[in-house]
Order: structure tokens, then sequence, then C-alpha cells
């Protein structure tokens, strides 16, 4: 009887353990790997955006690593890292080649995102892997196109507690490469449209810019802003940055 009692008393344990609620959240700095490889169009802006992340690390609480070797992608390296960031790292949609996520490396990504690791895209991230449909489901959409050149256009933003958007202008007038995209997912939390008329196109309907999402237990916020590397200049992008940085660490 007594063999059962204590059973009885290990079992009630176990259950109000399993209804104390979440976790704390985890403590001490975020831990983020910043991967800027391309075998597409290289951005100018990615060496700005690698130093200006760097920078910004210490006072938003932040680690930065960085790598351009795709032989990062293994699940040892990602147990060491909270937010998987994609500067711009594009691919030849014409080249099923130039892509580096194949086998273990799929896996491994796969296996960061399930155990609740946070993507961050920024611009070209969506430029890339479409040869891999579960790539374009994770970031939200596809990039299929852009107006020439980088005009002047107005960003309004749509939600603004967002930990991204807070503290942003309501409507932001910005130089920048504007993306259209294929099979974006309208199950996204939208955070920015761009209003096509501001930039002469004949399009009515806002175009998304930057959203957030919950994928298969992580989180995915991407920003197609950041072209020009005058962007990572910019005070209010980097503030975008840092709260979408944030929030994808479930911070």
């Amino acid at each position: 009887m007594k063999g059962l009692g204590g059973l009885a008393l290990a079992l009630s344990a176990l259950f109000w353990l399993g209804f104390a609620g979440p976790a704390p959240a985890a403590s001490g700095p975020i831990r983020v790997l910043v991967f800027s490889h391309s075998t597409g169009y290289r951005h100018a802006s990615i060496g700005p955006g690698v130093e200006a992340i760097k920078a910004m690390a210490g006072s938003s609480g932040f680690t930065v690593t960085t790598s351009e070797d795709p032989a990062v992608f293994s699940d040892a390296s990602l147990r060491n890292v909270d937010v998987l960031l994609l500067l711009s790292t594009s691919t030849n949609p014409k080249d099923p080649a130039s892509e580096w996520f194949v086998g273990e490396r799929r896996t491994a990504l796969q296996n960061f995102v399930h155990r609740g690791g946070g993507v961050v895209g920024i611009h070209a991230a969506s430029d890339s892997h479409y040869h891999w449909p579960w790539y374009g489901q994770l970031i939200g959409g596809y990039f299929v196109s852009h107006p020439k050149g980088t005009p002047e256009g107005e960003v309004r933003v749509i939600d603004g507690k967002h930990p991204s958007t807070t503290g942003l202008p309501s409507v932001m007038r910005r130089t920048d490469e504007w993306y259209y995209f294929n099979d974006y997912d309208p199950r996204s939390h939208l955070l920015a449209t761009l209003d096509p008329a501001s930039i002469g196109e004949k399009d009515v309907n806002p175009n998304p810019v930057s959203w957030t999402r919950e994928f298969e237990g992580g989180r995915v916020f991407y920003t197609a802003m950041g072209h020009t590397p005058e962007s990572f200049r910019d005070a209010n992008f980097m503030k975008h940055l840092a709260g979408g940085i944030r929030w994808a660490a479930k911070r």
C-alpha cells in the first residue's frame, strides 16, 4: 500500500506540473546567428547590415555570431542559437544547384524551428530556395518582382502595438527596393504595408512589407525592407529589426 501511495503522489505531482503553465522565459542575452551567404544577387547592404546588427547587439540584449558557411546548419551548431537571422540570402531561382539547404542542412533547420527557434528574414531572404516549398512556407511567401530602382515610398504601420513597430511613426517615407510576392500567406500577421501609388504603381492594393508567423513551433519575423546600405543607418528600421528579433526569440 505504501508503494501505491507513493505512486499516487508521484502521479499527482506530474499532473500538476503538466498544468502549471508555460515555463518562464529564458534569461540571458538572445543568441543570434546572422547568416549572409548568397548565391543569387549579392546585395551591397549585406556588409553594412552585418556591422549594424553587431553594433546594436549589446544595447539590445543580443549576442551575435556571423557566418557565410552553409555548414553551420547542423543540429549541433543550431543548438546554441535562439534566433537565426537570414540577411538577404538570395539564391538563383533558375538554378536548383544554387541552393544550400539540402540534405541534413534542411533537417537541421526544420529541427531548429520545431524546437521553438526564431527566424528573422531581411529583404532577399524571400528571394531564396524556390525549389524547396517548405522554405517558402516558413518565410510566408516568395519574391516575384520589384519596380525599377529604389524609389521613395510610403510605408504604413498596420499593427503599432507589436514589439517591432512600437514607437515607429504610423506612416514612414522610405527609400528602398519594393518587393512583390508570390504565394504570400494571408494567415501571416501583417505589420506594415507599402502604398503602391506612392511609388507610381497602378496597383491600388496595399503591398505587404513586414509580417510575422507562428510556424511549426517556431516564430518567424520577415521584413522586405533593407535593400539599401542606408537602411542600416536608419534608426526606425533598426528599431523595427531589434523588436522583430526579440519577438522571434519569445522575449
